[in-house]
C-alpha cells in the first residue's frame, strides 16, 4: 500500500535522496536569543573539556579515563581496579540521569550538550560560515567549478579542520594517558613514542572525517541515542514541537500577503516560509512531527520567531512543548515514570556516596601463596607463606609501613632486604610475608587472624586470611 502523502517524509532521511546518494546538508546560520544561550553553554562545556585533563585536585587529575592501565579518576576522585564497581554504579548514574531527561525533555541532552552537537554547530559549522558563507553562498560554491577562489577556500578551511581535529585528538589522548605524560611525550619528541603517535594520527583521521564529512549523519545513522525516543518519549515529554494546531489552522497553511486576515480565511499561522527547513541542521521539517533526526537544537525555534516578528504574529509558533500541551494546553508535570526514574537516581546516588564514604585510601590484600600450606617448625611453631599487595590511591607516599596480628600471639616476618616497606603516591606495593604461631594458638587445623597495616603508628587499613596448621586427632 502506497505511503499517505503526508506520511511520505518517514519513509526516508534527508541526507539521502531519492537515488540512494548523500544529500549535502547546506543549513541556514542560525541566530536568536536561544542560539546566544547555546553559544554560552557550548563554549562553557569546550572550556571544560579543554581544561579539565590539566586540573588537579590533592595530586589527581580532575577527569581521566586510562582505560589500558585500568585507572580513573572522576572529579579528582581515584577509581582503581579494585574500585571498579563503584565506577560502573557512577556510569549507571550517568545512563539514568540522562534517561530521565529523555523522558522528560525529549533529546535536550543531544542539542545542548553532546559533543558532537557542540564541536558540529559551534566550532567547525561557524569555520564554515567564516569562511564559504551562509547557506546560499554555501551552495553557490557547491556547484561552482574548481577554480582559483574554491580551491583556496576548500584547502583553508579543510586544512583549519585537521588542525583542529588535531588538537582534539591530544585532548582525548589526556583523558586516556594523563595530561603530564602527554605533556612529556610532547617535549620528548614524537620520534620517541611512534607508539602513541600512530594511534594520535589514526584519531584524527577519525575526528576530520566525522566533521569534515560524515557530519549530521552521526546523529541520524551512527548515534544509537536518537533510537531511544521511540522507546523513551511519550505525549507528555517537552520537545521542540510544532503547534500544528495553530499554525495549520481550518485551511492549513498560506503564503504571506500583506493586509490580509488570515485568521478570517481560517488559515494558520504557518506561512510556508520553509526557515525552519533552511535552518536544520539535519534537514528535517519539524512541521511533520517528533523525528528521529530532530536533535533539538532549537534553531528552528529562533527562526520561526523571527518570522512572526516581522508579519506581526504571535512567537511560538515551533516551541518547547510536549503534545499534550499543544492538544489540550495541559501544562507540564511529573508522570509517574519519571517519578520512578528519580526513585531510582537518589537510590543509586545513595549508594554510590555510601561506597565512597566507606572507601579506604589504601587498600590491602593478602593472599596465601598458591601450592604452599604451612611449615612445622621447631617449639611447635606454625609457619605459613602469603604475599601481599598495598594499593595506595592516594597522592602521597605511603612510608613505614609495618603488618601486626590483632588480638593473637605471632609474627610476621617480611621478605625484605630492608625490612621496611614504601607504597608509593598512586602506586602499589608487592612482597612476601611469613607469619609464625604456635600450633596451641591456632586451635584446629584452620584459623581466621585479622591483620592490621600501620603506616609508622597510624592504622590504614585492616585485612583477613586463613591461617592453617596440622589436623589435630582427639
Amino acid at each position: 500500500m502506497e505511503a499517505p502523502s503526508n506520511e511520505v517524509f518517514r519513509d526516508s532521511i534527508a541526507t539521502i535522496d531519492e537515488e540512494g546518494k548523500r544529500n549535502w546538508i547546506f543549513p541556514k546560520k542560525p541566530s536568536g536569543p536561544l542560539y546566544e544561550k547555546r553559544k554560552l553553554v557550548s563554549y562553557f562545556l569546550l572550556a571544560f573539556l579543554f581544561v579539565s585533563p590539566f586540573i588537579k585536585i590533592n595530586g589527581n587529575q580532575f577527569l581521566m579515563f586510562n582505560v589500558l592501565e585500568r585507572r580513573f579518576n572522576i572529579f579528582g576522585f581515584p577509581f582503581w581496579p579494585q574500585d571498579f564497581h563503584l565506577f560502573v554504579i557512577s556510569m549507571i548514574i550517568g545512563v539514568v540521569f540522562i534517561t530521565l531527561f529523555t523522558v522528560g525533555f525529549g533529546r535536550i541532552f543531544c542539542g545542548w550538550v553532546c559533543p558532537q552537537t557542540i564541536f558540529m554547530e559551534m566550532v567547525f559549522r561557524r569555520i564554515e560560515y567564516w569562511i564559504d558563507g551562509d547557506r546560499n553562498k554555501q551552495m553557490k560554491l557547491a556547484r561552482q567549478k574548481w577554480d582559483a577562489e574554491k580551491i583556496r577556500k576548500r584547502v583553508t578551511k579543510w586544512f583549519i579542520f585537521l588542525v583542529i581535529s588535531f588538537l582534539i585528538s591530544n585532548i582525548f589522548l589526556a583523558y586516556l594517558i594523563g595530561s603530564d605524560k602527554l605533556l612529556r611525550y610532547i617535549k620528548e619528541g614524537p620520534s620517541e613514542h611512534m607508539g602513541t603517535l600512530i594511534p594520535l594520527i589514526i584519531f584524527t583521521g577519525v575526528f576530520y572525517f566525522v566533521f569534515a564529512w560524515f557530519r549530521e549523519q552521526v546523529c541520524i545513522i551512527a548515534c544509537p541515542y536518537g533510537r531511544l525516543q521511540g522507546v523513551l518519549l511519550d505525549t507528555k515529554s517537552i520537545v521542540v514541537a510544532y503547534d500544528h494546531k495553530r499554525g495549520e489552522g481550518e485551511n492549513g497553511r498560506k503564503k504571506f500577503k500583506k493586509n490580509e486576515d488570515r485568521q478570517a480565511l481560517g488559515h494558520g499561522d504557518c506561512i510556508d516560509c520553509f526557515q525552519c527547513v533552511h535552518v536544520c541542521p539535519t534537514g528535517i521539517d519539524i512541521r511533520n512531527g517528533t523525528q528521529l533526526e530532530c536533535v533539538n537544537c532549537t534553531a528552528c525555534i529562533d527562526e520561526c520567531d523571527s518570522i512572526m516578528e516581522k508579519i506581526n504574529l504571535p512567537k511560538g509558533l515551533i516551541r518547547y512543548a510536549s503534545e499534550e500541551n499543544i492538544e489540550k494546553k495541559t501544562p507540564f508535570k511529573l508522570t509517574a515514570r519519571m517519578k520512578g526514574y528519580i526513585a531510582v537516581l537518589v537510590i543509586l546516588i545513595g549508594v554510590l556516596l555510601g561506597m565512597l564514604a566507606l572507601r579506604n585510601d589504601v587498600e590491602a590484600r593478602v593472599l596465601r601463596l598458591p601450592g604452599q600450606l604451612y611449615e612445622h617448625k621447631e617449639n611447635n611453631i606454625i609457619s605459613n607463606v602469603f604475599t601481599y599487595k598495598l594499593v595506595n590511591k592516594t597522592s602521597e607516599t605511603i612510608e613505614d609501613v609495618s603488618f601486626k596480628l590483632r588480638g593473637i600471639n605471632g609474627t610476621i616476618k617480611l621478605v625484605s632486604a630492608t625490612g621496611e616497606v614504601t607504597v608509593d603516591a598512586q602506586g602499589l606495593a608487592e612482597g612476601t610475608m611469613f607469619i609464625e604461631m604456635k600450633q596451641s594458638d591456632i586451635g584446629g587445623d584452620k584459623k581466621k587472624i585479622r591483620i592490621d597495616v600501620y603506616s609508622g603508628e597510624r592504622l590504614i587499613e585492616t585485612t583477613t586470611v586463613s591461617f592453617l596448621g596440622p589436623r589435630s586427632f582427639n
